[in-house]
């Protein structure tokens, strides 16, 4: 039988992971849009979804959600891709 801290960690954990799982998708969901505005060739779109995605990138890699390393290696592939568009 767990304890009452032991029930209390275990409600956190749950919050915690509900927002990370959250963060996650929203970050990945916005690079789906940049490659979707890449694919179609849309400069305008694809410049507002690199944004975007780079911010969450930064904002997702600063709250621990996904390794800074992680964020920088997914912004640069971004950034290539743009490049390579225009």
């Amino acid at each position: 039988m767990a304890n009452k801290s032991a029930e209390k960690r275990e409600r956190q954990e749950a919050r915690r992971r509900l927002r990370n799982r959250m963060a996650k998708s929203t970050m990945r969901t916005a690079i789906k849009k940049f490659d979707a505005a890449v694919a179609a060739g849309d400069k305008a779109a694809a410049e507002k979804a690199l944004a975007e995605s780079s911010k969450l990138l930064d904002t997702v890699a600063g709250k621990g959600i996904i390794h800074r390393n992680n964020a920088a290696r997914k912004k640069s592939r971004l950034a290539h891709a743009y490049n390579k568009m225009v």
